[in-house]
């Protein structure tokens, strides 16, 4: 099913008039482009008309899918079920049919329902025993690695109510979706994901040893730290050290998958042109047997290619594309993958290992994308994929790193149609390349606008691409940089529950609740020692625009407003009263590591806000204490009361500090950083004007007669 693209080349006048008889709210005058996305959001009382997106075909060839833009490749019209092994067959048929015989020899068929409610019946071999996740779905059975999914991917029963393993199950079955599960690896402590642009966005993070950096115990290392900063899947790409003992400590310790390139170790110690076929059955057959969940396989570089690559600037940058491209040359033959690709279908079968089908030929460089070579790879990885799905084998396919912003599109949308709606997995890709160091950002970008267009995992860039390999904190960067590009791209897509988090945030944002608030962020260790670098006071104000200028506190203010008013995100302050500032904790060892990298405070100031005892803090600051009914205060500095009979109070998370003395200490930074600014001729201004919210007052929310 394909829907047309609403095309306008230009907004008519009647689109920013009114004219009589129209419709009063903006969004019905100015024709938001509604196409029928579901809203990723569940707060019913949010104001934005949700996705832009098109309505979600989970089931069909679209599944999450952006508008085309006019000339864009529409999907393709086949599925993996147009591309069952000899001897199968599939037809619609009648719910409640029974199924098991066959008046045919040697045949059996089952007949299942769809998440949809169509029947279907499929009829194969008696003496076929399913291995893979693809053959089972297509035998109609929901494995408990489908179930597994499902649970992790709770959109599937919000669109199918009580269906949601079957909706899973159905998509593996039509080729769009793939859960990579080598049998082995389940033994140990994998978790079951999904890999399709029915689900949400995943991210892969590349790691591994070089013959210059880096062993297995520091990989592993930096394999935990990935999977902690969100990535879903982890390739192996070690080239040096022992890439033996790396790969099986990965798969034996890794709770996702892991994926290699084989042709790397299939070399060691020899030139590529000893490469054969008795060496390349056995690499496989020794990875799948350590449990490696999906293997990148560059057999769409064809010979017949090459000639397409010799004016590019940069030539052929995959290492795999360019070691079987120098085979290819020195013997003067076809590529061994793609001659013995069968073979290969065969051995992955065994072991439920998906293919990544390689991009070998995929462009290092802005000037050299969206070519022939590329796309003449491209036509073959769809050739390829058919030929895999013939053979039972889950399918992705991956894409272009370097790609100028106008052809993402393009490049997403050509990929699945020729390659049936396999899943696309791209690196990135960079949307500029001058840039190196800031490589995670330039290609961050380019990767939302392809998630958003049918890229169902992206593979991440670190701040080290093309300079060297990531360390610790690079992996960190790309992973966050990913998880931002996939987030988006699912809220823009309308994958139900995407939003939820960022509107729970925008509650807590919208009451100051900086508690809350940083609980609710992907990395609340920087989120608390960012706002505590220049404030470390929780009050109604931070230091970005101080009490006096701040917008939101001036909303909240506003009665008839809803903003921080939501039940349940109000800030509790000290002794349980609503709204009261307080002083912040104090640091964590790696909010003061953070706050170190960025060498904005001195170390006597990090101390400071990490050694916040509540001895310290009685002795830090001069803290008030509010009196009974008359609403005395007391002063106490340090540690001692300032008036007999006061007491002590403590200055710690949970202690109150008024509004008074939150905005002195901020004048007090304010103060100190103008003295350091008038010390390096910088021009600054320390006005502060009240605003004065009471026009606002009283204001409706919607048009109404008085």
């Amino acid at each position: 099913m394909t829907i047309a693209p609403i095309h306008r080349a230009s907004v008519p006048d009647s689109h920013v008039r009114t004219p009589v008889g129209a419709p009063s709210r903006p969004t019905d005058r100015l024709r938001v482009p509604r196409h029928g996305a579901c809203n990723p959001g569940t707060e019913p009382t949010a104001t934005t008309p949700g996705s832009f997106a098109l309505a979600p075909d989970i089931g069909g060839p679209l599944m999450f899918a952006s508008p085309d833009t006019p000339g864009m490749p529409s999907p393709s019209d086949k599925t993996a079920w147009d591309f069952l092994p000899d001897g199968w067959r599939v037809s619609r048929c009648h719910g409640g049919e029974e199924s098991g015989g066959s008046r045919e020899h040697g045949v059996r068929d089952v007949s299942f329902q769809t998440a949809r409610g169509e029947w279907i019946r499929v009829t194969y071999p008696a003496g076929f025993r399913p291995v893979t996740q693809l053959e089972h779905a297509r035998l109609g059975i929901v494995t408990p690695e489908m179930k597994r999914v499902a649970e992790r991917e709770p959109h599937f029963e919000m669109l199918f109510p009580g269906r949601g393993a079957e909706a899973v199950r159905d998509e593996v079955a039509a080729g769009r979706m793939v859960i990579p599960a080598n049998i082995n690896h389940l033994k140990h402590r994998l978790d079951p994901m999904c890999i399709g642009r029915a689900s949400r966005t995943k991210i892969n993070a590349n790691m591994g040893a070089s013959p210059v950096s880096s062993g297995t115990d520091e990989e592993l290392e930096k394999l935990d730290w990935a999977v902690r900063w969100g990535a879903d899947t982890v390739m192996d790409l070690s080239t040096g050290g022992d890439i033996d003992a790396c790969r099986e400590a990965f798969c034996r310790h890794s709770t996702v998958p892991i994926g290699t390139v084989p042709i790397y170790s299939m070399i060691i110690g020899k030139k590529i042109e000893d490469l054969d076929w008795p060496t390349i059955e056995a690499s496989l057959h020794h990875q799948a047997q350590q449990g490696v969940d999906y293997f990148t396989i560059h057999a769409g570089v064809r010979r017949g290619h090459l000639k397409y690559v010799k004016n590019r600037l940069i030539g052929i940058v995959s290492r795999g594309g360019s070691l079987l491209a120098k085979w290819m040359l020195v013997h003067n033959r076809e590529n061994i993958m793609y001659e013995r690709w069968d073979d290969i279908c065969d051995i992955l079968r065994g072991y439920d290992v998906t293919f990544s089908i390689g991009d070998g030929l995929r462009p290092g460089g802005l000037a050299d994308a969206t070519d022939d070579a590329q796309l003449a790879e491209l036509e073959t990885l769809g050739e390829l994929t058919e030929r895999a799905w013939r053979r039972g084998v889950q399918v992705m396919i991956e894409g272009p790193g370097h790609v100028p912003f106008d052809q993402i599109e393009y490049n997403a949308k050509i990929q699945r149609r020729l390659c049936h709606g396999a899943p696309f997995y791209v690196l990135g890709p960079l949307v500029t390349d001058m840039f190196p160091g800031y490589d995670h950002i330039t290609s961050c970008i380019g990767a939302t606008a392809m998630a958003y267009h049918g890229a169902a995992m992206l593979c991440y860039v670190t701040p080290k691409e093309h300079l060297g390999l990531p360390k610790r904190e690079d992996v960190k960067q790309g992973c966050i940089a990913y998880r931002i590009a996939a987030h988006a791209a699912d809220i823009a897509l309308g994958i139900p529950g995407t939003r939820d988090r960022d509107d729970a945030l925008t509650k807590a944002r919208a009451a100051l609740n900086w508690e809350k608030h940083f609980e609710l962020s992907f990395d609340p260790d920087t989120a608390r020692a960012y706002h505590d670098e220049d404030l470390d006071v929780d009050t109604d104000f931070c230091a970005m625009c101080g009490h006096d200028w701040c917008s939101v506190r001036i909303s909240k203010e506003i009665q008839e407003f809803a903003s921080g008013k939501a039940e349940g995100f109000e800030r509790i302050g000290a002794g349980g009263k609503a709204g009261a500032p307080v002083k912040s904790g104090a640091l964590t060892p790696e909010q003061v590591k953070i706050l170190e990298s960025r060498g904005v405070l001195s170390p006597e100031e990090i101390h400071r806000l990490a050694s916040k005892t509540k001895k310290a803090m009685s002795n830090s600051y001069p803290v008030t204490e509010r009196g009974g009914g008359g609403g005395v205060t007391r002063s106490v500095t340090e540690g001692k009361p300032a008036s007999s009979g006061a007491v002590g109070k403590l200055s710690c998370h949970s202690d109150y500090v008024d509004p008074e003395t939150a905005q002195r200490l901020q004048r007090e930074k304010g103060i100190s950083e103008r003295a350091s600014s008038a010390h390096s001729g910088s021009d600054t201004n320390d006005l502060l004007v009240q605003v004065d919210v009471r026009p606002a007052l009283g204001i409706t929310k919607e048009d109404r007669v008085i």
